[in-house]
């Protein structure tokens, strides 16, 4: 159902992930402050702006709906999350169609080094549906990326194992706008036991 109020661009978390080099401790329930690191995400997104949420689950999807506050947030499982971030990019999009969205602010789950000003300024890059924008940490492009819904049908054919979105992006570079965040964010992913000392 499409909400005339609803901003056009919808934020996509994709917080799946099992862990696998964390011991299978899935990511959306590691602790950060107190609370699951998926809180915490969402909690970014929101203060950025972002009204509509999109949370794909993953790994011990149902221990994540119970421990984390999710309320006012669209869940959407992805039983192929262990085919790697593509399947997880795949299912948000999929979830975003007939919302009315266009465009999808995509971020991950274990960035918690990416704040609402980061996200902030991806979303006021949009323009219209065939946007297609990154942020960028010195020059070099990270998340949270940002797709015009008339991107979606491409993204998702080349979504695939973890590479998620990488192809296509490198396929439309000419196309791309980089939004400079190095300034107020720091870029860096929680995959391994030495990542956990990021976490507070």
């Amino acid at each position: 159902m499409t909400d005339q109020n609803e901003p056009p661009v919808a934020a996509l978390l994709l917080a799946a992930g099992g862990g696998r080099r964390l011991g299978g401790r899935p990511k959306a329930l590691l602790e950060h402050r107190g609370r699951p690191l998926v809180e915490h995400a969402v909690a970014v997104l929101r203060t950025a702006g972002c009204t509509r949420v999109h949370v794909v689950l993953g790994a011990r999807a149902d221990a994540v709906r119970q421990r984390a506050e999710l309320s006012g947030c669209v869940l959407v499982d992805n039983p192929e999350w262990e085919q790697g971030m593509g399947s997880s990019l795949r299912a948000g999009l999929d979830s975003l169609a007939g919302t009315g969205a266009r465009a999808a602010l995509v971020s991950l789950v274990d960035q918690p080094g990416i704040g609402p000003e980061a996200v902030a300024r991806v979303l006021d890059a949009y323009t219209d549906e065939s946007s297609l924008v990154s942020a960028s940490y010195d020059g070099v492009r990270g998340h949270p990326v940002l797709f015009g819904a008339a991107r979606w049908t491409g993204i998702a054919a080349t979504a695939t194992g973890d590479r998620g979105a990488r192809a296509y992006l490198r396929e439309h570079a000419g196309r791309l706008r980089l939004v400079e965040c190095g300034d107020v964010a720091r870029s860096y992913d929680i995959d391994t036991e030495a990542d956990l000392s990021h976490l507070e």
